[in-house]
């Protein structure tokens, strides 16, 4: 899997590099550079005759992009650098880099162009670029960005000129992928030595672009798993851990899941659940739901089992269903429980009383999440594997935190929440983030817009509660269960378009996805 890296971790592995190693900083700053503009020449060259505006800071960012600056000119580029602040503040090998290109006008007239102490205004005068290069922030980057930084930001976004962000588009939080106030949207992002957390999580991803990991010469050997990783989950990833199905299997033997869900206001959420599961590849799933639409649930679904359950005035799932679904509990490998639930206090208790009563496996979702509010201590009471599968909204409920404070920061609420309630935590969101109690987040890497549609999550839940049924470990199934949904929705969007796909087309095209992960599709 791909490790993706905080600031922090990758400024470690910068520092063991240089102080460790002795590797000096100026050759990891010209691989860099010569990096970048090599990805240019390969995007949009050749670049003879062409023009390049390269946004540079002060710090080590700048640096790369006085780098950039030169390689570009030496690929036949007109290149103007425009330094964002003042010379002075330019130190270490970043004013290496800047002295070696004011020495460098003499001979380059009028291809090379540096000005000095850039603003929104100066930059207003300059048209043409057929690209700009954003180097005025690092990695290091955190908070909101300042004047006269905002206002040249401002100026690049209303640009309909290609931007070549360094490294992370300037005011991304590198970290998280948070966005305070502004910060550039990228068409291309060249990062160094390892993709980073924010490129892929929260708003950071709409800014980056294309991510491509440039090696700048840091060493495997230094590169250290941290205790609490962050990895992005590809389709290799994936393929190895699906289940295999013996020649010899039956229905009985390729799992068997109780989907536990469904009012007389919501008959769709478990149906979808219910077929998911069947599409994953178990083999048998019986959907348990309010006796009034068993009938309805029916005749949607012709290869599941439907059983009636005793249920309220309001037609959703009586506590006097208990006795019937302890009867299925020696079949169930699994359960899924919650989809279309509806809240109503007599539910809510049957919902504890079930997590009480069932030591196996279970999927968590919907209504059978928001039953939990105030009683998280019932998830980490239980000791069968247990994988939650909340958004913001239902997360919110179940820890206090606002919506928005679990978005600005995905990995950390998605790793805290599976730390306070001992299970499997899949975020539901742009992108998914699955936790483990251990602190390890997977970052999934399929999806698109077109899947914010109702349903979606109803599909999720049952694909990974058919994943767990056919033997796979939890944690893997959980993320690739958000894998394989997000890939049958990318596939969804490549027949529909985003705008017109459906949770029923997702589920339609979970089979396909699953076959073109394991290589044969």
């Amino acid at each position: 899997m791909e490790l993706l890296t905080t600031a922090k971790q990758m400024q470690g592995f910068d520092r063991a590099a240089i102080e460790t190693l002795g590797i000096p900083g100026l050759i990891l700053m010209e691989n860099a550079g010569r990096a970048v503009a090599e990805t240019a020449c390969m995007r949009w060259g050749p670049l003879t005759g062409k023009r390049a505006l390269v946004l540079c800071g002060k710090g080590n960012n700048g640096g790369d992009g006085f780098v950039i600056a030169r390689h570009l000119l030496n690929h036949g580029c007109r290149v103007e650098v425009a330094l964002v602040g003042k010379r002075s503040e330019v130190h270490g090998d970043a004013l290496t880099n800047l002295s070696v290109l004011e020495r460098l006008v003499r001979f380059s007239k009028p291809h090379l162009r540096i000005d000095k102490s850039s603003s929104a205004r100066t930059l207003g005068r300059r048209t043409g670029a057929d690209f700009i290069v954003d180097a005025i922030f690092g990695t290091g980057f955190c908070g909101a960005v300042r004047d006269p930084y905002r206002s040249v930001i401002e100026w690049v976004n209303r640009q309909r000129t290609p931007v070549l962000a360094v490294d992370i588009a300037s005011g991304v939080d590198a970290s998280t992928g948070a966005v305070e106030n502004v910060a550039v949207r990228a068409a291309l992002t060249v990062t160094m030595g390892r993709a980073k957390v924010g490129h892929y999580v929260g708003p950071g991803c709409d800014h980056s672009g294309e991510v491509i990991v440039a090696d700048i010469g840091i060493p495997d050997d230094v590169v250290r798993i941290p205790l609490q990783p962050v990895f992005r989950v590809a389709g290799s990833d994936i393929a190895p851990h699906l289940p295999l199905r013996p020649r010899t299997a039956h229905k009985y033997s390729t799992g068997k899941v109780l989907v536990i869900a469904g009012s007389r206001s919501f008959t769709g959420a478990p149906a979808m659940t219910a077929l998911a599961s069947l599409r994953s590849g178990a083999g048998a799933v019986i959907l348990a739901a309010p006796r009034s639409i068993q009938q309805v649930l029916a005749r949607k679904l012709t290869e599941v089992i439907c059983l009636g359950l005793e249920e309220t005035a309001e037609g959703t799932i009586s506590p006097a269903a208990m006795a019937a679904l302890r009867e299925k509990f020696f079949w169930a490998e699994v359960i899924a429980l919650g989809p279309g639930l509806s809240r109503h206090p007599d539910t809510d208790r049957l919902v504890l009383e079930l997590l009480q009563a069932w030591g196996g496996r279970l999927v968590l979702d919907a209504d059978g999440l928001n039953a939990l509010a105030g009683h998280a201590g019932v998830l980490r009471r239980r000791r069968g594997g247990t994988v939650i599968t909340p958004h913001a909204g239902e997360l919110s409920r179940l820890t206090g935190a606002t919506a928005s404070q679990i978005e600005l920061d995905r990995v950390a609420s998605s790793r805290g929440a599976a730390k306070l309630f001992g299970a499997t935590v899949m975020l539901k969101g742009a992108p998914t983030a699955t936790a483990t109690r251990s602190g390890t987040v997977y970052i999934n890497s399929t999806g698109n817009p077109g899947m914010a549609t109702i349903g979606s999550g109803d599909v999720l839940t049952g694909l990974v509660a058919g994943l767990l049924a056919q033997g796979m470990e939890t944690v893997s199934a959980a993320y690739s269960g958000a894998y394989l949904h997000g890939l049958a929705g990318d596939l969804a969007a490549t027949r529909y378009g985003q705008r017109g796909v459906l949770a029923s087309d997702i589920l339609e095209l979970l089979p396909q996805a699953i076959h073109v992960t394991e290589g044969r599709g």
